[in-house]
């Protein structure tokens, strides 16, 4: 389901609005490097680029040739080998001028080294891009070392920082929508594990980024009839069933159970063309039958592709055999073979049906409806008639001892039943995983749930009661629709929560604000007659609809799942708002599993990109030209003539004055209280095209030099 805001249109706005007015008609380069080419990338295309009087698109760690004679805009990571990166072109003075835009804030001491500079830079400004915006209302950092870094003890050293720049890219998506939004955060009731208080942090950090922010452009955000938003802070502790059960609408479960690729793309490889042809099919916004089916149940899912071809064959009739049969997948893909005419049809419908038929493959051979059944009582704690269920080990235990059920999926099964039970004796563990014919050394995965918050192991006789869940359900108001459906009876905690919100009535002491409101509640989320602006008389309902729905935006610390995702889009249609998921990376059970796994191992053996060595700016930036032949003159009266002075010609002779005014600073940088890119010494406003940004030192960061 689509909506009219779309986060991947908002940043595809940003980028291309800011290249169009640096650009005024002028030919210029544009300049980026590895980390914003996959940004840029992601959210416009490169002839779209190069339509916006673009000559050429470069990458800063490249090698590239030597163009004076032309302007160039560079869209940079504010990341210290990146600067020196910048600092050589600048050296070699490569470009004519140079209009330097920042994903993010560019730590004060690396802003001051362009001080020797000024006369190259036309304009020093700050876009608010650093995310992946992967569907309309779902956004990624791509971060998936996020979660050892927040929940792993060995990484303590590295929390701050990393919280840092994570804030920064929250805040980063609320000022690209357009919001400066009311802060909430999860606060988990009688917390066991170390990192409990992450929430609170990191919306300290969100908070101090967005107040900053404002006060440096106290005109944003610009007017609307929207309520005020709201960003919800929560991370992976808050639902540890999500991750773990099989979930089967189309987009979870494939995701689940098909080999689907993510890279810079998510794609699912298979044969076109009759078997004549490998091909990577991209799954994504632009993918129409993928965006319409994605969150319905697989029944719903398979039905629906199967009506819309029937449909064509009625509107076609002069391509296909009427007398074909078009109850079943396989026919219905055997008479899509048949229609060259229709390829790009065919492809996202040949994509989909292979995609709906392997799930539904795996889902009867290995027994996934028997384990989706115990799966929900256990993540829901009722049965099927929403009652205490009774002999759930019994069900576990037949389930471990099936030959057709995966290993995978008995060792999900387990962790699903020691989170129902709120821990059991370190010894049941061993027993349930030889009943399983599971090694030993899987044990961790479950045992390192204490981390997150669970209780894996416990003593004999229980210490604590069981926690009461976070949204509780009255039972007697639940009931099934369809059979079909009993194996969804469970509700992520991020789908309550929003109701609850939505509703006025979610729990300030779980979920307390940064700020808290002047009137202490928040009424406007429960109705949406709260609005900024009014609406124009002239505008029409419909749009006035779309323009007045308040924005959520829900962020979720250590990975989110496709589950979460859908409940996103669900609240959004169901309760007329604009729900946005941000995550630092998406989960599938097999990737959760792994990552607490790893929370045990040594920290050196997680290969972290901040262990690692830092990256340095490529050594052929700083070569020179060789300096031209030598020529031999020839023998007579000009072989006495007198030699050129030095520095007539030659090779160029080292930028010394340059260098010479170049300052480093000594001090470390603090993220939270980083300066925004400022050049010393120069008095003129960045804030324009054209001109340089006046530092200004401030005991709190200034945002000088940001685009508004």
């Amino acid at each position: 389901m689509e909506h009219g805001v779309s986060a991947i249109k908002e940043q595809h706005k940003a980028i291309v609005d800011t290249i169009k007015g640096i650009t005024a008609g002028d030919w210029k380069v544009l300049v980026l490097d590895e980390a914003t080419k996959k940004i840029i990338d992601n959210a416009v295309s490169e002839d779209e680029i190069l339509n916006r009087n673009i000559a050429n698109i470069e990458q800063i760690e490249h090698k590239r040739e030597m163009n004076q004679t032309m302007d160039a805009i560079y869209i940079l990571s504010p990341l210290p080998y990146i600067v020196d990166c910048l600092l050589a072109d600048f050296e070699r003075g490569r470009y004519r001028k140079a209009f330097l835009l920042w994903t993010g804030v560019l730590a004060p001491e690396l802003g001051r080294k362009f001080s020797g500079f000024r006369q190259q830079i036309a304009s020093f400004d700050t876009l608010f891009i650093d995310f992946i915006p992967r569907e309309s209302h779902l956004i990624t950092f791509r971060d998936p070392w996020s979660l050892p870094v927040f929940f792993h003890p060995a990484c303590n050293n590295l929390v701050a920082e990393h919280m840092r720049t994570v804030a920064q890219k929250i805040a980063a998506v609320c000022i690209t929508l357009g919001e400066i939004p009311k802060v909430r955060y999860y606060h988990p009731r009688n917390p066991t594990h170390e990192a409990s208080v992450l929430c609170t942090h990191l919306a300290r950090f969100v908070q101090k980024e967005l107040d900053d922010y404002k006060e440096w452009d106290p005109n944003f955000p610009p007017p609307s009839s929207r309520p005020q938003a709201v960003l919800l802070i929560t991370d992976r502790s808050m639902d540890l069933m999500a991750p773990l059960i099989h979930e089967f609408t189309y987009q979870a479960m494939a995701h689940d159970l098909l080999p689907i690729k993510e890279g810079e793309k998510v794609t699912f490889h298979m044969s076109v063309n009759e078997g004549a042809e490998e091909k990577d099919m991209e799954l994504g916004d632009k993918d129409k039958v993928w965006v319409e089916n994605r969150h319905r149940h697989m029944k719903d899912t398979i039905d629906k592709l199967m009506s819309d071809f029937q449909r064509f064959i009625e509107q076609n009739p002069n391509f296909t055999d009427q007398n074909q049969d078009t109850t079943s997948l396989n026919a219905i893909k055997d008479m899509l073979a048949g229609l060259p005419q229709f390829q790009e049809m065919k492809e996202a419908y040949s994509l989909h049906l292979t995609m709906a038929q392997e799930s539904m493959n795996i889902f009867a051979e290995h027994k996934l409806p028997d384990i989706g059944s115990v799966e929900q009582t256990l993540a829901t704690g009722l049965d099927e008639d929403f009652k205490k269920p009774k002999n759930v080990l019994d069900q576990v235990v037949r389930l471990l001892d099936d030959p057709d059920v995966t290993p995978s999926d008995r060792l999900r099964l387990i962790a699903t039943y020691v989170l129902y039970r709120d821990g059991v004796i370190a010894e049941d563990i061993k027993r349930l995983l030889a009943h399983a014919s599971l090694p030993p050394s899987e044990a961790e995965k479950i045992t390192n749930l204490e981390f997150l918050g669970a209780q894996p192991t416990r003593a004999l006789k229980p210490l604590r009661p069981p926690p009461p869940p976070l949204f509780p359900r009255n039972a007697k108001t639940l009931t099934l629709q369809d059979e079909e459906y009993a194996l969804s009876r469970f509700e992520p905690a991020v789908k309550l929560m929003l109701e609850d919100l939505c509703r006025g009535a979610l729990d300030p002491a779980l979920f307390p604000y940064t700020v808290p409101p002047l009137d202490g509640s928040d009424d406007a989320l429960a109705s949406q007659g709260s609005l900024r602006s009014a609406a124009p008389k002239w505008a029409s309902a419909h749009n006035r609809q779309k323009q007045t729905r308040q924005r959520i935006i829900v962020f979720m610390a250590g990975g989110a799942t496709y589950s979460e995702a859908r409940s996103c889009y669900e609240i959004s249609e169901k309760l007329n708002r604009d729900v946005f998921l941000a995550t630092t990376h998406m989960l599938t059970p097999q990737l959760f599993l792994r990552q607490v796994g790893d929370l045990s191992v040594d920290r050196r053996r997680l290969d972290l990109p901040m262990d690692r060595p830092k990256p340095r700016a490529p050594a052929h930036l700083f070569e020179r030209p060789a300096p031209p032949p030598m020529i031999t003159p020839p023998a007579g009266p000009a072989a006495n003539r007198p030699a050129p002075p030095l520095g007539g010609g030659g090779a160029p002779r080292p930028p010394t004055k340059g260098l010479g005014a170049m300052t480093l600073s000594s001090g470390s940088s603090s993220s939270a209280a980083a300066a925004s890119p400022a050049i010393a010494g120069d008095g003129q406003d960045g804030g324009k095209p054209g001109k340089l940004v006046k530092e200004k030192e401030k005991k709190r960061r200034n945002f000088l030099g940001m685009k508004k």
